[in-house]
């Protein structure tokens, strides 16, 4: 299996909240094109992050959009911009895909799906092993979107019918994984970086995520 190629990193720290490091060119003006629908249904604030991915992202070339079937993402081609499918309109879906796509680097984004190989439900426990080897970084940074959002999140093994074991050890190395962002010992992507931040101002007043908000009971 390939591994994704790392985008360009930028420091972290602000994660940390006696370290918040920001971009002085955002403000809540720039980023926000309609108020957070906070106790709306699903189907508006999936509306509502569809608006403001495809904003805050344009000069990527790349939109955000629901299919009906299963995630995908089709590189751009000719006159028509790159497109992350996400899973039957579902919210934490467009997290999900959105954390691969900010993993991503420039080549691998010139790929179908990324570059990424996969083996459907059903797969041995090897099998496995490579499926979560590379699923701990997009899961984790999922995390971090998703707390961003006050959204539950909730680990994802995708193999309902094979060997996944209990998913303790996956559990661990996601929030091992979170912890190190919060410390500096990892780099967030530069992109997820730039989506936590437009988040941050749009939906915390401009507060930045804390090592707190995030504990290894949380995943169980």
């Amino acid at each position: 299996m390939q591994l994704l190629q790392p985008q360009p990193k930028v420091n972290t720290s602000s994660l940390v909240p006696t370290l918040p490091i920001w971009d002085s060119n955002l403000t809540l003006n720039h980023v926000q094109q309609a108020l957070w629908p906070k106790d709306a249904l699903e189907k508006t604030q999936v509306d509502w992050l569809i608006l403001h991915f495809n904003a805050w992202f344009s000069h990527h070339n790349v939109i955000l959009f629901k299919g009906e079937h299963e995630p995908e993402y089709f590189p751009a081609i000719l006159d028509q911009s790159a497109k992350i499918q996400f899973a039957h309109g579902f919210f934490n879906s467009a997290l999900h895909e959105i954390s691969h796509w900010t993993i991503a680097g420039a080549k691998r984004r010139l790929q179908p799906d990324l570059g990424y190989w996969y083996a459907p439900d059903g797969r041995t426990q090897e099998q496995q092993q490579l499926f979560e080897q590379v699923e701990i970084k997009p899961q984790a940074i999922e995390w971090l979107f998703a707390t961003a959002f006050g959204r539950k999140f909730r680990v994802s093994l995708d193999n309902l019918t094979g060997d996944g074991g209990d998913g303790s050890q996956f559990k661990d190395a996601v929030f091992t994984q979170v912890q190190a962002y919060f410390s500096g010992q990892v780099q967030l992507p530069r992109d997820a970086s730039h989506f936590l931040q437009c988040i941050c101002l749009c939906i915390r007043n401009g507060k930045s995520l804390q090592a707190t908000e995030f504990t290894r009971e949380i995943l169980d």
